[in-house]
This record gives structure tokens, sequence and C-alpha cells, in this order.
């Protein structure tokens, strides 16, 4: 991995980065489906919309199955919010890069239920929301995703780090000349920032 220089802002993904992601346990199971039946007939284009802002909460509903099939959609929310947990350990290196004045910013593919996080567990305590793809309409790997970021912010990108679970994200980041950590577990993270001499 390239030598990380101290940034001036920190961006995180937050679904299994910070955030366990129950899209692939919770649903299959609300379904009462296996997660290749859930796969096989769920439309592959509803939840993307969704996560760019382009239908609302009701429409995601309705499309939700390639039959268009009702579902209970309240009830398939209440089964996600139940499941958001922090990861492990990241509560923790999450509160040490606040204490350290890194100013933090979510920058994650998600929908509006970015909502159902925060009200379990209050993220927004220690960051802030602006680059959700439902509100900037950018989906990380997309270069205006970073850039969209970094200019908002009135920074360069080399001068954010971005740190992620998924190699091609973090490749996008790199394209933008922004620096980014592959994210594995909170463990390997602190060690990555603490030679880096971004904590202490």
């Amino acid at each position: 991995m390239p030598s990380i220089k101290k940034p001036k802002v920190i961006l995180l993904d937050i679904m299994e980065t910070v955030v366990t992601e129950p899209f692939l346990n919770v649903m299959p199971a609300f379904f009462e489906m296996t997660r290749d039946e859930f796969l096989s007939q769920k439309d592959p284009k509803s939840w993307i919309e969704f996560e760019k802002g382009n239908i609302t909460e009701q429409q995601y509903f309705d499309s939700f199955f390639s039959d268009r099939r009702k579902i209970d959609g309240p009830g398939l929310k209440h089964a996600m919010f139940n499941a958001y947990e922090w990861l492990p350990g990241m509560r923790h290196l999450v509160e040490q890069l606040v204490q350290a004045d890194y100013p933090l910013f979510a920058l994650s593919n998600y929908s509006n239920w970015y909502q159902l996080i925060d009200e379990k567990l209050s993220l927004s305590r220690y960051l802030k929301w602006d680059f959700v793809s439902c509100h900037t309409g950018y989906r990380k790997p997309d270069a205006q995703s970073y850039l969209f970021a970094s200019s908002s912010l009135l920074r360069k990108p080399s001068e954010c780090l971005f740190i992620d679970d998924r190699p091609v994200n973090v490749t996008g980041a790199h394209t933008v000349d922004m620096q980014a950590i592959l994210f594995t577990n909170s463990t390997s993270l602190e060690k990555i920032l603490i030679e880096s001499s971004i904590l202490t």
C-alpha cells in the first residue's frame, strides 16, 4: 500500500465499513427465501434507483420484485432497522478520529434509509451525511462521487482520505488522486492509521 499522508478530511463508506450490511441476510429471511431465490426474483435495478434518489420509497416497494408482487414495506424497513449494528471496533475507531479533530463525512452508496441507521446508531454524532448517493445522485465508483465530495469541501482530492471495503471503490478514489484505504477490519485499519501518523 502506498504511504498515506495526513488528510484534511476523512470520507467513510458506511455499509460493511462502519455498519453491518443486512441486505443479503435480512431481506431473504424476511421473505422466507433462500439467498439464491431472493436474488433471482428481486428487481435488479430498483435498489440502485432508490440509492440514486431517482425513485421514492413507495416506488421502491412497488418495484421490489420483478413480477411486481405486493410487499410489506413497513415490515421490511423494521427488519432492516433491527439489523443495523456497528461493525466490531468501529465505534471506538470513529471516536478516536473525532477526538483527533478530523472532519468525518459519509461517502456511501445508500438510499434515504441511511436515516434509519442514524436513528438507531446515532452516527451523526460523529460524521455528516452530506455525500450519500441518494442526495448527490452519484454512486461509487463513478469519479464524480469522489470529486463532488472533495470540491464541496473545498479540498483537493489528495487532501482527502477515503475508506471503503470494496476494492473497486478504492480504485475509483485512486483514479481521481484521492488517498484511499481498503477496509478489512477495524484492527488492521487502526494499524494503518497509526503507521501513517493519522492516529497516535
